[in-house]
């Protein structure tokens, strides 16, 4: 037999509630998240990562990626990252 309290109030309902992180709904989000968290992207800059994911490919995003991990051993890589993302996106000559 099971103890059924009977009807609660909701604040209780609403505290029991398990708080948990909503996971990204797409997956240029996650990638992002990735970025940022890897590169330590400063609060003033997530947007732009954001930007760059959802407007490219997420091949271009990993090329970017893996460049900037390979060429920046030194200094703030998110910076790099950005620039780097800025010259694959220019047409070559």
């Amino acid at each position: 037999m099971t103890n059924d309290p009977g009807p609660q109030k909701l604040s209780f309902i609403l505290k029991a509630k398990p708080a948990g992180v909503k996971p990204p709904a797409y997956e240029w989000q996650d990638l992002a998240l990735k970025i940022i968290a890897e590169f330590g992207v400063p609060d003033f800059k997530r947007n732009s990562v954001f930007q760059v994911c959802k407007k490219n490919s997420k091949e271009f995003v990993e090329k970017a990626m893996n460049e900037t991990k390979e060429l920046c051993k030194t200094g703030e890589k998110w910076k790099y990252f950005f620039k780097v993302a800025s010259s694959l996106n220019k047409p070559k000559e």
